[in-house]
């Protein structure tokens, strides 16, 4: 429920970057993933029943990375202080009307974006220090067609569009920003499966395709985001672990041509995940992780932290 950043440099900071053979390139449009990850962990394929009401959502997190990996996984010169804290609203209505199989809901969501950015770049003359700040609304997420099956006991799982719609605030010349300033399409998968000790995998698998920034005419490659956690169910609570993998697939562009060697990039990320559903009481559902990123490649690698919520009216 939060998109993680993507760094937006000025137009001097390109140019010392590609004059400076010691300074590692930036993944997709010179930052990190620019679709949320780290979102699903126990319960990814579930979905609230149907109702007169919807379903709230309500996630902080935090994000925090002191380095930059460059294209073969070495820590990269440039150096960096990058801190990111969000709050989103998500909204979530499922229905009774058939569709495919199973049945039809969609989902919005609304991110708050405090960003802050600090790095430092080796020059001919010496480092040079940058800073860039931005707090703002980011890209709202719309999944206007998501669907809902259960194909036996204990497994759930369902499929979405998602549409990342160009909101959030964006300056190309500022160094950080809450906004992509491109539309992205996102299809995906999620599963849960509990077995009948109690044991639970869940998973959540997609695509991202980038349209092109026409302020930058960069478009970057498409990804691959696969999020999971595995864990026991104990009572109403569920303890285990969770992460995530991400790899670009295809290469970055500017003006129709490939940027530098294609600039992809990959991170993964590993530590421990709980929730928290108490069925029958109005408690809500409760989700929290800690997630540890190593064998960064093209971009940061940092911690996360996140606390997600949910009511169903």
């Amino acid at each position: 429920m939060h998109r993680k950043p993507a760094f937006h440099g000025t137009r001097p900071l390109m140019a010392v970057a590609l004059a400076c053979a010691a300074c590692a390139a930036h993944s997709v449009e010179n930052g990190a993933p620019i679709t949320p990850i780290g979102i699903f962990e126990f319960g990814a394929g579930t979905l609230p029943p149907s109702s007169v009401g919807a379903t709230v959502g309500v996630r902080g997190a935090s994000y925090s990375a002191s380095q930059l990996r460059d294209t073969r996984g070495d820590r990269s010169p440039v150096g960096i202080k990058l801190k990111v804290h969000s709050a989103s609203l998500a909204i979530v209505k499922t229905t009774d009307v058939p569709l495919l199989g199973g049945t039809y809901g969609f989902t919005a969501v609304v991110p708050y974006l405090d960003m802050s950015n600090r790095l430092t770049i080796p020059t001919p003359v010496g480092p040079m220090p940058l800073k860039g700040t931005n707090a703002a609304v980011g890209d709202i997420t719309v999944a206007p067609v998501v669907v809902k099956w259960t194909p036996s006991p204990g497994l759930f799982v369902n499929g979405r569009l998602e549409l990342q719609l160009p909101t959030g605030s964006y300056k190309a010349d500022r160094l950080i920003n809450s906004g992509s300033n491109h539309w992205t399409a996102s299809p995906a998968v999620s599963f849960t499966w509990i077995g009948p000790t109690g044991l639970e995998v869940s998973s959540n698998i997609q695509l991202n395709v980038h349209g092109k920034n026409k302020d930058t005419q960069y478009r970057s490659g498409m990804e691959y985001q696969h999020e999971f956690a595995v864990g026991q169910h104990v009572g109403p609570w569920t303890l285990g672990v969770g992460g995530y993998l991400y790899q670009q697939i295809s290469d970055d562009k500017v003006n129709g041509s490939k940027f530098q060697d294609g600039n992809r990039s990959r991170v993964m990320a590993l530590g421990p995940a709980i929730s928290f559903f108490d069925l029958g009481s109005d408690w809500p559902v409760f989700w929290a992780h800690v997630y540890k990123e190593f064998g960064a490649r093209n971009r940061s690698q940092g911690t996360q932290v996140a606390v997600r919520a949910a009511w169903s009216f």
